[in-house]
């Protein structure tokens, strides 16, 4: 997400600074609420005595599952995001974007979730069957995008912390 985004050499010049805080906060709450729908998911699976409810398999029911989680989180952080900024000047938004982009270490977790995304959801729509309501499609395109996300940065974490034995990016030091 970050690249996507223009970065300039001093806060006081940050273009889109509204932009780019929303954006980042909304990913992160897309992803808080794909985690949380997967382990709901996962408790409710725990607690039933059949793997299978209401004729869905198991990956049906936790692309589900895992989609209302998503744009739950999603929903949810739209007013907390305008209700904690609310009041601050316009620096305080440039200054926690260029921050943002500022960050080799965001930029890198940025752009293992984002292709992680990109694969889920499309995985997610290859799950699709015709005869399923637009609703159950499009929890299961986002219930892909969300189990893609979080993949996407524990592969980053495997990276970073695994095979980088825990050193940070140069830049963030």
């Amino acid at each position: 997400m970050s690249r996507f985004f223009p970065h300039t050499d001093y806060v006081e010049d940050q273009p889109m600074s509204h932009t780019i805080l929303t954006t980042h906060v909304l990913y992160r709450g897309f992803q808080t609420g794909a985690i949380v729908g997967q382990s709901l998911k996962l408790a409710r699976s725990l607690f039933t005595k059949s793997a299978i409810l209401h004729n869905e398999t198991i990956l049906a029911s936790t692309l589900r599952s895992t989609g209302v989680g998503a744009l739950t989180g999603t929903a949810l952080l739209v007013p907390a995001v305008y209700m904690r900024m609310y009041g601050r000047e316009e620096i305080e938004w440039k200054d926690r974007s260029w921050r943002l982009l500022e960050s080799e270490s965001q930029k890198a977790v940025d752009d293992c979730s984002g292709i992680g995304t990109v694969l889920g959801a499309l995985f997610g729509a290859s799950q699709i069957v015709s005869h399923q309501s637009t609703r159950t499609k499009v929890f299961k395109v986002a219930g892909g995008a969300g189990v893609g996300s979080i993949a996407g940065v524990v592969v980053y974490l495997g990276w970073c912390y695994g095979l980088k034995g825990g050193e940070r990016l140069a830049s963030d030091k």
